[in-house]
């Protein structure tokens, strides 16, 4: 039998087996002799049988749970990031060969783990060098696109196109800096100097870059809360998120509408929310907001390029935070980032 290759298993039956030999003889002789007392003797000897097989079972699932002990120990040390641990299987038996698999598992994962770190390193470079690379054909591109304009002040027809070519462009840049960030957030090269931050202060900040844009849209911006709030963050890497969310809503909102930031503090978390009465988004939709490059059937958004959902995204996480979306079509949308107060014991 299988159960038997473990040599512990196999000595534990031995010796149960010894001690009901040595029980059998003791009681067939106590049986046919003569001996006054005889059933107190029996009954020693049968306390001494089940003593003898206790310790014999307590010895052996010691030593299980001294080894399963150690194993337990050693992939909680692996999911703390020590890629270097292995369980001892050098031992036959069913339990080995689950460790084993255990091993062999550990193998496959650090193996793929290390694919999935050159692969994101060969993303990186090279959308590194491809955002390199373009840089000279753009500002190529808008000096000739700034020559135009001049030329076609008399030719309203030109001047438009040269306009439309003058949002394609900025589009694309655009675009190559959110793949550059979100490749360098991916390969984790990216060092966030978190520093002690004004949650109100950077908000404001950020909607002034916005004030502009939205006065010429006609759409209100209104920044509420607590203005002591710190949070320990990246400055630049929060700006990034924050602002991703207000341009989201100015995307997604009508002639009229506002976009409102609050920022609050509960015992444990921080939390930013930016909150439109615009389209909102639809059931279909929510799953995937999310996903990069994802456009959703419904949209009649032509300028984004669906980059800074999954960009906002990655920047929470990569500060320990999350984020959760809260829409109703036809009556807005609230993105709420929540970022953990760490606690001093």
């Amino acid at each position: 039998m299988i159960i038997f290759a473990n040599p512990k298993i196999r000595n534990l039956f031995i010796s149960i087996a010894a001690c009901t030999f040595i029980f059998t003889i003791v009681s067939i002789f106590l049986v046919k002799s003569d001996i006054k007392n005889a059933s107190i003797f029996m009954a020693i000897s049968c306390i001494a049988f089940g003593m003898a097989v206790l310790l014999l079972c307590y010895r052996f699932f010691v030593q299980q749970n001294r080894i399963m002990e150690d194993a337990v120990l050693q992939i909680r040390q692996y999911i703390s990031g020590d890629r270097t641990v292995s369980i001892n299987c050098n031992d036959e038996g069913e339990l080995y060969r689950l460790f084993h698999e255990v091993n062999s598992l550990v193998g496959i994962l650090n193996a793929q783990a290390d694919n999935e770190k050159s692969s994101k390193k060969f993303l990186h470079d090279t959308i590194s060098d491809i955002s390199h690379q373009l840089k000279t054909p753009l500002a190529a591109l808008n000096i000739y696109n700034g020559i135009l304009e001049g030329e076609a002040e008399d030719n309203p027809q030109i001047a438009e196109f040269v306009k439309l070519s003058e949002n394609e462009l900025d589009r694309i840049e655009i675009l190559v800096q959110n793949l550059l960030k979100i490749s360098k957030l991916d390969s984790g090269k990216i060092v966030f100097e978190k520093v002690h931050e004004n949650v109100y202060e950077l908000a404001s900040n950020v909607l002034g870059h916005f004030e502009v844009r939205a006065r010429q849209e006609n759409k209100k911006l209104s920044l509420s809360g607590d203005k002591d709030i710190t949070l320990k963050c990246d400055h630049n890497w929060m700006i990034e998120a924050i602002s991703n969310l207000i341009k989201n809503s100015l995307d997604h909102t009508d002639k009229g509408d506002s976009i409102d930031v609050e920022v609050r503090r509960f015992a444990s978390i921080v939390q930013i929310i930016v909150k439109d009465n615009g389209s909102g988004i639809h059931t279909e939709d929510m799953p995937f907001i999310f996903k990069r490059f994802y456009r959703s059937r419904f949209s009649q958004d032509k300028q984004g390029i669906g980059l800074g959902l999954p960009l906002t995204k990655s920047i929470v996480e990569a500060h320990n935070g999350t984020i959760e979306v809260d829409s109703t079509l036809g009556i807005g949308t609230s993105f709420t980032m929540n970022f953990l107060i760490p606690t001093k014991l």
